[in-house]
């Protein structure tokens, strides 16, 4: 049995739906945008923000007012409304006992910290995967992803062992996250924020950008002769390198790399392209320039989609595996917005332009705090 994508769901500031999406990326469209003092914050700031007014709209289309109600943040709207559209998309019965709901996020609902009235039980991530899993009325324990900037990527690698292991036939995967002034100073106090326009592998860079999103995918158990997209193979290692700082030879990197090719049977010569973390920060994208050359990738097409929707943490892994596969649908692999002069040591092939590709095949590469890094194989058949 292979496993197979059957449903998929998008919420940013550029669409709400996958293709909406696609299209602005496509376009190098982007919601970034510079903010003086947002939320009174005493530095200006490059974000992405799903804007109120829309998320309220489309949330009112999707979802009964009784739902709404029971919904009292912007991370549980649009966590459940991307879980509702991809659900509704996969014709499964969200309600068997056979479907596992696993959620992917960084921060949760982090934000209500900050007011001492706020209902404090909420915070948790935990507490929105299980308000998400109850309203399909599942039975199962939702599973709880949270794992710094690789937590998208790797609820997906979970879905995939839940579903190979035989627990399961159907995992809803849903990443989600939003921004508040706590996270945003957060990144702030490393030093690691740009006030302009992220420019990942660039010799220009000065550091990342934020934003908000949402996305879910639907994977299920099918018979090796099913055609659409699959989840080949997915390695998460830990090289522990430091608390914020990544390993300077990509040893987890590289791992994880090797990894996901040895169980895949993929080559660099069957890759479309790497789409990869590119946070903008010096030291990430030196390390991931190693880890890809070090692991015989340097002549795969290399992208990165912070440039367009800023880093979304837990919904990154997500959001940019699902871009990556309507990429290679169309036979192109994105350019890599706000990319100008390469500024990394090892001659990776990024591009500020779109690039043609006849391959099927690619690889979504993450890393993220404390030594963590994931990376897994798709193809389209």
């Amino acid at each position: 049995m292979i496993v197979k994508k059957i449903g998929e769901s998008m919420i940013t500031p550029l669409g709400f739906t996958v293709e909406e999406n696609f299209a602005a990326v496509m376009a190098g469209r982007s919601e970034l945008r510079r903010y003086e003092s947002l939320w009174n914050l005493p530095f200006p700031c490059f974000v992405s923000l799903i804007p109120d007014e829309k998320l309220e709209a489309e949330s009112a289309r999707e979802l009964s007012a009784e739902v709404l109600v029971s919904l009292q943040t912007k991370f549980e709207k649009i966590a459940m409304l991307s879980a509702v559209k991809a659900v509704k998309q996969s014709g499964i019965d969200p309600a068997s006992e056979r479907v596992v709901f696993i959620l992917s996020s960084t921060k949760g609902n982090v934000g209500l910290l900050e007011d001492e009235n706020s209902d404090l039980e909420r915070v948790t991530p935990a507490h929105t995967a299980r308000k998400v899993a109850n309203f399909f009325g599942n039975p199962n324990m939702p599973i709880t992803v949270s794992n710094a900037c690789i937590s998208g990527l790797c609820a997906q690698i979970e879905a995939y062992r839940c579903l190979k292991s035989g627990q399961y036939d159907t995992a809803v995967v849903v990443g989600a996250d939003v921004l508040s002034p706590f996270i945003v100073a957060g990144f702030q106090s490393l030093k690691a924020l740009s006030d302009e326009q992220c420019r990942p592998f660039s010799a220009n860079r000065r550091g990342l950008n934020l934003g908000e999103a949402a996305a879910a995918v639907v994977y299920t158990l099918a018979d090796e002769s099913a055609d659409g997209w699959r989840m080949l193979a997915g390695a998460v290692r830990n090289d522990a390198n430091h608390i914020s700082g990544p390993s300077r030879t990509g040893e987890g990197s590289y791992r994880a790399l090797m990894s996901v090719l040895a169980e895949s049977g993929l080559s660099a010569d069957d890759l479309a392209c790497l789409n990869v973390h590119g946070t903008s920060t010096m030291y990430n994208d030196e390390m991931e320039s190693i880890a890809i050359t070090r692991a015989g990738l340097a002549a795969v097409p290399v992208n990165a989609m912070k440039g367009y929707f800023g880093h979304t943490l837990g919904a990154a892994g997500v959001l940019e595996t699902l871009l990556s596969m309507r990429a290679v649908e169309a036979g192109e692999v994105p350019a890599t917005r706000g990319f100008d002069e390469l500024g990394v040591s090892m001659p990776v092939l990024v591009s500020s332009e779109a690039v043609d590709t006849q391959k099927k095949a690619f690889v979504k590469l993450l890393s993220g705090f404390g030594g963590c890094n994931a990376a897994a194989a798709f193809v389209k058949v």
